[in-house]
């Protein structure tokens, strides 16, 4: 039996691929990729050359055969564009065929947007929610923000730059007094964070909203 590698890698900045995953990456047979292309300048980077097998959302279950062969004949390190697979990204079909097939799976830790936001929240709370990305109906946006009104600890959620400031406005409507945390673009160059109500960001933020997005709701204080 191989074993499959789930490993970290940059939300950004790429000073933030840890030792060990360049050693794992250097050592398997195989890299599963949700874009082979950027891996590959990844890899390339680092001087490093590896087959790569793709392997993305939505269609996961098309690319799994193709992953579970190149297993089946080595070790393989499965990967996403950024951060920790298998967290709002491609992974969890692998990795459960992967457990059921008797191979070994060995997590390495690293970048994650949802635990670097927290971290920069400040907001208290035993634990916290991920939610991924927010709903895209306005009426079920609505309801799940409504549904944080007696939550005590933070929820953290991806929004994407087209539904952002959609989001923050029926945030605003919503929980009008409940703080946030808005980052944009994580470690990367133009990395912001914003701070405050809902409406206070909207203000902020001017009616531009560009890069990727993470959002920290803090829960209920009452």
């Amino acid at each position: 039996m191989s074993t499959l590698y789930v490993v970290a890698t940059p939300i950004g900045n790429l000073e933030d691929l840890s030792q060990r995953a360049l050693r794992i990456l250097a050592e398997v047979s195989a890299v599963a990729a949700e874009d082979t292309r950027l891996t590959g300048r990844l890899l390339s980077r680092h001087g490093l050359r590896k087959p790569l097998v793709s392997y993305r959302a939505p269609v996961e279950r098309r690319g799994l055969p193709r992953v579970l062969a190149a297993l089946a004949a080595g070790d393989v390190a499965l990967v996403s564009d950024a951060g920790t697979p298998a967290v709002s990204d491609p992974g969890q079909q692998l990795v459960a065929a992967s457990w059921r097939d008797g191979h070994t799976v060995v997590p390495l830790p690293g970048p994650s947007a949802v635990t670097t936001a927290l971290s920069a929240a400040g907001f208290p709370g035993t634990g916290f929610s991920f939610v991924g990305y927010l709903p895209r109906k306005p009426g079920e946006l609505r309801r799940f923000f409504a549904s944080l009104a007696e939550t005590r600890q933070p929820t953290v959620a991806f929004e994407s730059p087209h539904r952002v400031l959609k989001s923050l406005t029926v945030l605003a409507e919503t929980l009008p007094e409940r703080p946030l945390l808005l980052a944009r673009e994580l470690t990367k160059l133009h990395e912001e964070l914003r701070r405050g109500t809902a409406a206070r960001v909207l203000e902020e933020l001017g009616g531009r909203a560009r890069g990727e997005f993470t959002v920290v709701i803090s829960g209920s204080e009452s």
